[in-house]
Parts: structure tokens; C-alpha cells; sequence
């Protein structure tokens, strides 16, 4: 198991964690979340031991293995099948080992290697990559090509399945859909929920965490706290803590109020003076409740448009494209004042391209684009993320879009997005991902668009900046045509879909429940090689087959689950006696039988814990056990 005590991590001048603590089991799956920039990402450098915490301790089993998915992708000429098997070292090694053997040519350490090979699944390495790359939208034809031919959300891909692939018993995912379409995430999410290792995952996007989490570590005012079920689960408990801590806090604060009070009345009097001292001890102990913390907030709303042309847009018979190749054909779409649209369809579909199409950032190459006066468009995509003038500040950039607003209310506005104080007249080079991010959109908001166009608005935010959005779209008086592969986003934004799928613009019937079922009905519409087609029989016959394995594990998959909650039950009993037996009064208050009775209860926990954990590996051994036959 990992498991933190009175952990201290600090990064420069700024503590991110101060005597914290958290357990996590073998098997579990860990979202972890809280702001940008309390030390998600840090925790990991932690746990893969790129990072020395500055006090406490973390410990986790010596012998796990740990994968994680690399930042960065040089542009190789290695082919993207070959790139990730490279990321199973285990079976590298050995094969590197057995073309040594080979070479001095030494048949007990051949054999003994090849057995090796045969156990880590070397054999099936390049059926393994192959499936991965597939389920991460890769065709047959592609995984042939060189990983420098790929763009760099596709290299992200590779690098994911890089770190899937490899025999891990600890996965750290850090914002792993930030690159997929909804497909991917979807099939995922499949993957990890069979994955027998344990899972952290960092992740802003709450349908994702919901679908596939366990547990949830939040990080909070440099602590860690723990919460049992989904990111949906984890809000609710979280509302009900924050809200006794609240009340807790105020009657600590009534009664810190009564007894200084008393204090300051009769300190000087000489009748009181005992008494008083007594307060003020009292006062002294009173054990402190953290205040609840004001954390960053967002006031974001989008001002009424001027005008409201209708139609908006018109598109009548279009093709799409760049240069020779057309991406889509005999578009006709038609976008009225208070549509709400989102945009369906695999990677490379060509949404973006309709997106740019309507934003007017590409031409027609045939049919009608039809605009109406009056028509002012706020469009979002990733790339203009990078036209952001590095040297100038958030301030800055509003100020050329209004030459005549005053400083102060340009500081005021940018204080709705996060930006507060003397943030907003800062450069913006140093500014993370998610702070050009909300840039973008506050100067996307500040020119009162009456049609949104939101390319994958989501990236980058955290959840608070993507909640804010969330209720400002849903009061947006205009039309809305959104990109996004975060389905809760999706869910509370639009109201219809449009499907974008083989070269053809759709009107999709269902929401996005319905659009899951349809791509796993229709995989053959995502496949550009013939080599990739599957009849439908083959396809009937392994979803029973794994149904039936499914059937078959379910009984054990409990025992497990149950076990695991009596293991945290235990271990959560035992840090509460083990507290009060570090209590340095207590040996000197408590009677010789209470303490007896602790030290019993204490002896009694570790006992029973050991046998949980006893029951669980074998349990684990057997799960794993069954899951490879």
C-alpha cells in the first residue's frame, strides 16, 4: 500500500503540503484533484521519486512497478508500434538479455529467458500494442508510420499508450483525456476499469473520474483528505464536512469569544483573578478549527448581445477543406439565435474544421457561406493560446481591445476571472496553460459575442473556472456551437447534437448516452482500412465471452471490494487509538485499566488488520488468476 505520514512537500517559497496524511490500497483507483497549482502534479514527481519530500514520510512496496505518461515526444523515425512497446522495460531487458544469450550462445540462460518472455506476455507484445493503438483511434495503417509524422496530440496518444502497456502495479495518469475524443475516452475507461494495478489519476473532467474512480484524494489548504466513491460522491461528502467544519468553527468561535470576554472583565480584579487564569488556560487549549477557505471564485457571465440576427449563419451546400482534399461535403447548416449545438464525431472528423468554417477562419471550397449584419462572433480553440502576446499582460491585451477603458475597471473585469490583484499586469509568459486559458475567454466574453464557437474550451481549465462556464453558457442569450470531449460539460451546455462522421454533417438523434451505444455498434465507421474490418459475429461472440468472464469475476471482484472496506474500517479504527496512545497526557491522566484497555484495543486492530490484509492478497491472487485465463 502507498501510505503518507505527516508528509511536508514544498516548492520554493510555497507549501503545498504541511503534516498530511493518506493511505491507499493495492487495486484501488485514485482521482486526485483540487486547484491548479496545490501540488497534484508535484505528488506525483513524489511518488515517482523525482521529488524528496521535506518532512514526514511516503511510503510505498519497493518492489512496484510504476508507469506514468512521458511529457514530451521526440520526432523519431521509429514507427508508433515499435514506440510503444518500447515502454514495457521488462520486456526490453529481456530481450536484450536473450540476443546475449544468444550471441555467447548459453542454452540454460536462452531457455530460462525465453520461459521469462513467455510469462510477461512477450510473445503477444505486438498484438498488445497493436490493440492499444486501436483503441486510441490509430488504424492499422498508421501504427506503421513514424511517430515524428504525428501531430502533437496524436504523440500524447502514443505516449499513453506507452505507459499502458508497460506491466505496472501503480498507473499515474495525470489529465490523460485532455487529448482524446469522446471514443477514446470511452474506451478508456473500459481499459482502467480492468486494470489490476493501482490507478491515481489527475483529471478535470468529472464524467471521466466518475466513470472509473474508487476514491478521491482532494487537496485543500495543504492537507489531503481522503473520501470513499465517485468525484459525484466526493461533492456531496465534501458539502457536509465544509458544512460542519462551519458550524464546528462558529461554535468554537462563540465560546473562544465568552471566554476572552471573561478574561478581559475580571483578570484585574483580585475576587475573579483564579478564575480568570482558569479561562485563560481554557482558552489557551481550546483546540483550533480551521476557518473555511475562501478559495479562488469566478464571477463569469456574458453580457446580452447587441443584436440578434436570425439567422445567424447559413451554410447551403458546402464542401470543406484544405488545398485538394475535401474533409466535408454538401454541408447545409443553419444557426439561429438561442441554438445550442455540440459537435460528435472521432478525432480528425473534421469538427474543427467545421468550426473554422463557421467562424470564417476557412473558406468555402464550394456552395454558400451566408452571414447576417450584425453578426459577432467569440471564437475559442486551442491555438490561440498560442497568438497570446508573452510579454504583454492580461491587462494589456483587454486594454487593445478597448483603448478607453480604465485601468481600474479592466482590473475589476479581470478579477471575475481569476486574476486578482496585481496578477492582471503581470507578463503572460510565466502564466500556466489554464491562466491563458481563462485569458482567451475573457476576451472572448469582453467583445459580447452573439455566437460562440468553443473549440475543446475545457482543456486546461480546473473544475471551479469550468463550473463558472458552465452557468454562464446555460444564461447565454445567443447561439452556441461547442467542440468538447467532456461529456458533463456537454450534458449542461447544449441541447442538440450534430454528428460529424465520414465526411458528412448530421443532425444526431439522442444525447450522449445514446452516441456510446452508437460507437459501439458501428465500429467500422471509424476505420479506414479494409484490414480492420470484423464480421459481426466475431465481434457478438467476444462481447459474450466477456461477459462471461465478467460473470465469473464479479463473486470474487466483491469479496475483494468488502474486504478492502473492512481493511480501511480497521486501519481507520487503529490511527484513532494509535492518536490517543501518542497523547502525551495521557499517561499521566488515564488509570492503569484504561490504558491496559487502549494497548488491548490497539494489539486487537493490528491483529485483525494483518488477517484482512492476508485475506485480500489471497483474494488479489485469485482475481489475477482468473482474469488470465
Amino acid at each position: 500500500m502507498i501510505q503518507a505520514e505527516q508528509l511536508q512537500l514544498i516548492r520554493g517559497h510555497k507549501t503545498l503540503l504541511n503534516d498530511t496524511k493518506f493511505t491507499i490500497f493495492p487495486g484501488q483507483r485514485v482521482g486526485l484533484v483540487g486547484a491548479n497549482g496545490t501540488g497534484k502534479s508535484s505528488l506525483f514527481a513524489l511518488l515517482k521519486g523525482e521529488l524528496k519530500e521535506d518532512d514526514g514520510t511516503l511510503n510505498l512496496p519497493a518492489t512496484w512497478r510504476i508507469a506514468s505518461v512521458a511529457q514530451e515526444t521526440p520526432a523519431l523515425e521509429v514507427s508508433a508500434k515499435d514506440y510503444v512497446i518500447q515502454g514495457d522495460q521488462e520486456y526490453i531487458q529481456t530481450r536484450h538479455a536473450l540476443e546475449l544469450a544468444e550471441h555467447n550462445n548459453d542454452g540454460e540462460q536462452i531457455g530460462q529467458l525465453h520461459a521469462k518472455l513467455d510469462a510477461i506476455g512477450g510473445y503477444q507484445i505486438e498484438a498488445r500494442a497493436a490493440s492499444l493503438l486501436d483503441g486510441l483511434g490509430f488504424t492499422p495503417d498508421q501504427i506503421q508510420h513514424s511517430v515524428k509524422s504525428f501531430s502533437g496530440g496524436w504523440r500524447m496518444r502514443l505516449n499513453l499508450a506507452q505507459a499502458l502497456i508497460a506491466r505496472s502495479d501503480l498507473l499515474l495518469l495525470d489529465e490523460p483525456t485532455n487529448h482524446l475524443d469522446l471514443d477514446t475516452i470511452v474506451w478508456l475507461e473500459s481499459w482502467l476499469k480492468v486494470f489490476p494495478g493501482t490507478v491515481i489519476v489527475i483529471s478535470h473532467d468529472r464524467d471521466f473520474l466518475d466513470g472509473i474512480v474508487t476514491h478521491i484524494l482532494h487537496i485543500e489548504q495543504q492537507q489531503i483528505f481522503a473520501y470513499q466513491g465517485d468525484y459525484t460522491s466526493f461533492q456531496r461528502q465534501r458539502s457536509e464536512r465544509i458544512s460542519q467544519q462551519h458550524q464546528q468553527y462558529q461554535k468554537e468561535q462563540e465560546k473562544r469569544a465568552h471566554l476572552q470576554s471573561f478574561v478581559d472583565r475580571f483578570r484585574a480584579k483580585a475576587s475573579k483573578a483564579k478564575q480568570a487564569q482558569s479561562r485563560l488556560k481554557a482558552l489557551e487549549k481550546l483546540t483550533a478549527t480551521a476557518p473555511i477557505d475562501a478559495s479562488v471564485s469566478y464571477d463569469l457571465s456574458f453580457p446580452k448581445p447587441l443584436k440578434l440576427p436570425n439567422p445567424l449563419i447559413h451554410l447551403e451546400k458546402v464542401q470543406a477543406g484544405y488545398g485538394d482534399t475535401v474533409i466535408l461535403h454538401d454541408i447545409h447548416f443553419n444557426l439561429v439565435p438561442g441554438s445550442r449545438i455540440g459537435l460528435l464525431g472521432r478525432n480528425g472528423a473534421g469538427k474543427s474544421t467545421l468550426t473554422k468554417l463557421l467562424a470564417g477562419e476557412l473558406q468555402p471550397l464550394q456552395g454558400e457561406r451566408e452571414v447576417n449584419q450584425g453578426l459577432v462572433i467569440g471564437y475559442f480553440a486551442q491555438h490561440q493560446l498560442e497568438t497570446l502576446d508573452l510579454e504583454g499582460s492580461a491587462a494589456l491585451h483587454i486594454q487593445r481591445i478597448d483603448p478607453k477603458a480604465s485601468d481600474q475597471a479592466i482590473r475589476d473585469y479581470l478579477g471575475r476571472f481569476g486574476f486578482k490583484g496585481d496578477r492582471a499586469f503581470e507578463p503572460v509568459g510565466p502564466f500556466s496553460g489554464g491562466e491563458k486559458a481563462r485569458l482567451v475567454l475573457a476576451m472572448l466574453v469582453y467583445q459580447r459575442p452573439n455566437l460562440l464557437l468553443l473549440d475543446e474550451p475545457t482543456n486546461h481549465l480546473d473544475l471551479d473556472m469550468r463550473e463558472a462556464l458552465v452557468a454562464a453558457l446555460q444564461e447565454f442569450e445567443g447561439a452556441i456551437v461547442v467542440v468538447s470531449h467532456d461529456r458533463h460539460f456537454l450534458r449542461t451546455t447544449v441541447d442538440d447534437y450534430y454528428l460529424v462522421n465520414q465526411g458528412q454533417v448530421s443532425a444526431f438523434k439522442g444525447d450522449l448516452d445514446d452516441y456510446s451505444t452508437w460507437l459501439q455498434d458501428n465500429p467500422l465507421l471509424f476505420s479506414n482500412s479494409k484490414a480492420e474490418e470484423k464480421s459481426d459475429t466475431n465481434k457478438k461472440a467476444q462481447r459474450q465471452a466477456a461477459a462471461v468472464k465478467r460473470q465469473q469475476l464479479k463473486p470474487l471482484k466483491d469479496k475483494l471490494k468488502k474486504v478492502e472496506k473492512d481493511m480501511e474500517s480497521t486501519q481507520a479504527k487503529l490511527d484513532t487509538v494509535n492518536e490517543v496512545l501518542s497523547a502525551s497526557d495521557l499517561y499521566q491522566t488515564a488509570s492503569p485499566e484504561a490504558l491496559s484497555e487502549h494497548f488491548k484495543q490497539q494489539s486487537e486492530l493490528e491483529n485483525q488488520l494483518a488477517l484482512l490484509e492476508e485475506q485480500w492478497l489471497e483474494l488479489e491472487e485469485q482475481v489475477q488468476a482468473a482474469s488470465s485465463e
